[in-house]
């Protein structure tokens, strides 16, 4: 992956150079960053079925631990939800993507034409709920593939383990067929990043890279804003030693930082929070769970470059297709903590189900690496966190000396 990144961003560079000295040649890459786009569309549909049912009926655990997992469950919401609501005013202050016309030919490819007529809240609720679960793949209704696959999950966790297994084991193997697939299509990311950038810099120029770095920073500010206003706060209510959880937390979120890989930081993390006091069945629930639940940084991520992309695009969103788009967000980022590039994948779907245009997606995939390094480093103090806090809130967490544990875990 840190090969990939390097091709990815040296193919930055080539484009942008292309686009500025030969822009009549850059106009014909299009059709390179297209292919790319579509064969990521593909993966979004089982994807999402896929890790979202191993989610939810993988885990039977969540019913024999009851109390403790409907608090973890809904602590992880009220958190993302902070962090998706810190990400979309961040994006509406610093306005990052404003100024960034979409050149004609994009928009004409890219975009719907023609906006869909204005829809009450009954509409709204009634469109998250699909009539045929196919025409919803078909026209990449992500809220509905969401919605389905959800429902579909609960009712195969009520199964008995005979009649349960076979339909777990075929969406265990189709989801990790799917994280192949996307590696193999990732293998083609420079080649249609470098294609889109030299045909928006062709179109645009150079002023593009100022808002790349503007989000950039907008990102990190978010993320540092989250810590100190959500994380902190609620480290201190539950009364949480502030200076020996950052010890604890330091090496996992260096890691995490170091490898943009939540699954890197995963095992010493687990061991620093049986160390730092927490119950070992807490956990081994609550951060492998929080891995697909409770995704902070990830959730910030994904409504900041939205709106970023309606910014760029000229598309002027109100507040409450905002927060629908949000919610969206709230349903579609859980469960892909461990696929390669997965904000990517989620990103698109949200996009293409709000009818917004592509081209920017491209550009931020640029400077992916730098964004990643950071919420991924927060997703795993969040996770860290969250484990002390269903501790402290089961009444089980442990404040005498550090305990010494084996670093043999079993993390399958």
């Amino acid at each position: 992956m840190k090969s990939l990144t390097r091709w990815i961003f040296i193919a930055m560079v080539a484009g942008a150079g292309l686009g500025h000295f030969w822009p009549s040649g850059a106009e014909h890459m299009r059709l390179l960053s297209l292919i790319f786009l579509n064969l990521i569309k593909t993966i979004i549909a089982p994807l999402l079925f896929s890790t979202l049912v191993v989610g939810i009926a993988g885990h039977p655990n969540l019913r024999q631990v009851g109390r403790m997992g409907v608090k973890a469950l809904l602590y992880f919401e009220i958190v993302t939800t902070m962090a998706l609501l810190i990400g979309l005013a961040a994006i509406n202050i610093s306005q990052a993507g404003a100024g960034v016309t979409a050149p004609p030919t994009a928009a004409a490819t890219a975009a719907v034409p023609a906006a869909p007529p204005p829809q009450n809240a009954a509409d709204i609720i009634l469109h998250a709920f699909p009539e045929n679960i196919a025409k919803s793949v078909v026209e990449g209704q992500v809220l509905q593939i969401v919605v389905f696959s959800v429902l579909f999950g609960i009712a195969l966790a009520t199964l008995s383990e005979e009649k349960r297994r076979p339909v777990l084991s075929f969406c265990e193997s189709l989801s990790e067929t799917m994280f192949k697939f996307t590696n193999i299509v990732m293998m083609f990311a420079p080649v249609g990043v470098g294609a889109a950038m030299a045909y928006t810099v062709g179109h645009m120029g150079f002023g593009i890279l100022a808002n790349l770095f503007k989000l950039l920073a907008t990102l990190y500010a978010a993320l540092i804003v989250f810590i100190t206003c959500v994380l902190l706060p609620v480290a201190l209510i539950v009364k949480v030693p502030i200076r020996k959880f950052i010890k604890a937390v330091a090496e996992p979120i260096s890691i995490a930082f170091a490898t943009t890989s939540s699954e890197a930081a995963l095992p010493r993390a687990m061991e620093e929070m049986v160390r730092f006091g927490v119950p070992r069945q807490i956990v081994a629930f609550v951060i492998p769970t929080g891995y697909s639940f409770n995704l902070d940084g990830t959730s910030l991520y994904l409504s900041l470059a939205s709106v970023f992309v309606a910014q760029a695009a000229g598309v002027h969103m109100s507040f409450g297709q905002q927060l629908l788009m949000v919610f969206t967000l709230m349903l579609t980022s859980k469960g892909v903590a461990g696929v390669p590039r997965a904000s990517l994948v989620i990103l698109l779907g949200t996009l293409a189900s709000f009818h917004l245009p592509v081209e920017p997606v491209f550009i931020i995939l640029g400077i992916d690496e730098l964004m990643d390094m950071a919420r991924t480093a927060v997703n795993v103090l969040g996770n860290c966190l969250a484990t002390v806090v269903i501790g402290r809130w089961e009444g089980e967490l442990v404040e005498e000396e550090p305990i010494l544990v084996s670093a043999d875990w079993d993390m399958k």
